[in-house]
């Protein structure tokens, strides 16, 4: 069969357009949606989203968990992590590390060829230590901890009341 080239290409482009498009919405969800986001926000100049995916216990159907976080976790494989500017949509990409066996396909000159994927695996095989390192801006482990501690509270005294609407505003922010 032949293959018809600007077909091909189209795909390739609807391809790329569908996959930033899902990258986009989940980190966007994420920000917007999630209260444990929405309550770092509040409370840090910035917060980290964890993406990766999972398979359904289905076995088949694949779903991608995003996860707010204070503190950079470590680097693996078939993971994303971004760095937000609390209450913005500045997102900085700190890794794009698709699972190791596709890896060629986003090498230089291949069709699915990624800067930031590329950029990324390199880091994760040369400089591993450097990827993982704490940002200088980071909040301290003391911090992040106390926050957390406020949140589990937050979250279960709107338990106690039957709430549906947690109160954000009732524990300290960041100023």
């Amino acid at each position: 069969m032949k293959v018809k080239i600007l077909e091909a290409h189209d795909r390739l482009l609807h391809f790329k357009k569908d996959q930033d498009s899902s990258i986009q919405k989940g980190v966007e969800d994420c920000l917007k949606k999630n209260f444990d986001s929405l309550f770092y926000q509040e409370r840090s100049p910035y917060i980290y989203i964890f993406a990766h995916p999972r398979t359904d216990d289905d076995g088949t159907t694949k779903r991608m968990l995003w996860q707010p976080r204070l503190l950079k976790p470590k680097a693996e494989t078939n993971s994303y992590l971004f760095r937000v500017l609390s209450n913005t949509d500045v997102v900085e990409p700190i890794w794009m590390l698709p699972p190791r066996e596709l890896w060629p396909q986003y090498a230089k000159g291949k069709v699915t060829e990624n800067e930031i994927v590329n950029w990324s695996i390199d880091r994760f095989i040369n400089n591993r230590l450097e990827m993982e390192k704490p940002d200088p801006e980071d909040l301290s482990e003391e911090r992040c901890k106390q926050l957390l501690t406020d949140l589990i509270e937050c979250k279960r005294q709107n338990k106690r009341d039957g709430s549906l609407l947690l109160k954000l505003n009732e524990f300290p922010t960041f100023e």
